[in-house]
């Protein structure tokens, strides 16, 4: 298996407070303004200075950033990773980096049935439902091309919505692949296998771990990791949905014969062996054999038998 290497780093670089370079800003105006109105120097001295001072006023304005809990900017200078800033607050950095804002809170994504065919070839329906969360911000923004997937084709801007989004359909589409390369591995019941074997429909917690882990494994290289994963809808697909109903009420049908029948021997075993043991009377093979298929006609039957008076005696 390949090694992962971890390129993520921490921003390093020179940062301050917001607030202080705000007041910062405040000063420059009234200095220039104080620098024209007072100073009796050259006219070219004046001109000069008040250009670098307004020249630093404007570039510095594009240095602020605010963050909030779970949000990241991954900071960029001139094409170089330079590391993510992870601080909350109001914060001011050299305003030549390149700050692209992430989201790093948890998302939900509702994946819409999709037809596959399970172990032994029959058609169902599967959905999922999973919580992903943005893990590794390198990974996200320069594995994989979500930058230009998500810039605007009228703007040529890419916001951090449109980047979420873009994370959001790279999610989906491989939620897609690992649901078929899951269901693809597991019947959709035991009816065809082993009672003891792992199936879609019986599987539940081992199964949704299973699922996790193919989604983790493939959205490994994006950075980005799923909390939870569960299969929130599973069916026959409608072509063969009502012939396996059929089948499956049948299968219950017969064990529900089973049980029946299981019962009234059960139930004539107890007859028999109480009118031996209790002496009631004697009852040679064949009467014993008339009383069996009788009791058992009575107790299998689907209808209440219709009793039926025998003015004779037995032994007759």
């Amino acid at each position: 298996m390949k090694e992962i290497i971890k390129q993520e780093k921490e921003f390093n670089g020179f940062r301050m407070n917001g607030f202080i370079m705000l007041m910062v800003h405040l000063i420059i105006i009234p200095a220039i303004i104080a620098l024209v109105a007072y100073f009796s120097v050259s006219v070219a001295v004046i001109a000069i200075t008040s250009a670098v001072l307004g020249l630093f006023w404007f570039i510095s304005l594009f240095g602020y950033m605010q963050l909030e809990p779970n949000e990241a900017r991954v900071m960029v200078f001139f094409g170089k990773y330079d590391g993510t800033f992870n601080n909350t607050g109001f914060f001011w950095v050299n305003p030549f980096f390149t700050k692209k804002k992430l989201s790093m809170r948890a998302r939900n994504l509702d994946v819409e049935p999709i037809k596959v065919n399970d172990k032994v070839g029959n058609p169902i329906m599967v959905g999922l439902v999973l919580v992903w969360k943005l893990k590794d911000t390198y990974k996200a923004m320069f594995e994989i091309d979500s930058q230009t997937m998500a810039t605007n084709a009228a703007t040529g801007v890419s916001s951090v919505s449109s980047i979420m989004k873009a994370f959001e359909n790279y999610v989906k589409i491989q939620s897609d692949a690992a649901l078929r390369q899951v269901a693809t591995h597991y019947n959709y019941d035991n009816n065809d296998g082993d009672v003891n074997e792992l199936t879609l429909r019986s599987g539940g917690e081992e199964i949704n771990d299973i699922l996790e882990n193919t989604l983790n494994e493939r959205l490994a290289m994006a950075g980005i990791e799923v909390v939870e994963a569960r299969i929130n809808y599973l069916a026959y697909a409608p072509e063969i949905a009502a012939v396996m109903l059929r089948r499956q009420q049948a299968s219950a049908v017969i064990s529900a014969r089973e049980k029946i029948v299981e019962g009234a021997v059960s139930m004539v075993k107890m007859a028999l062996d109480k009118l031996s043991d209790e002496n009631i009377v004697e009852l040679d093979d064949d009467k014993k054999a008339a009383m069996v298929s009788n009791l058992l006609v009575v107790l299998c039957a689907d209808e209440q038998a219709q009793p039926v008076v025998n003015t004779g005696t037995l032994y007759n």
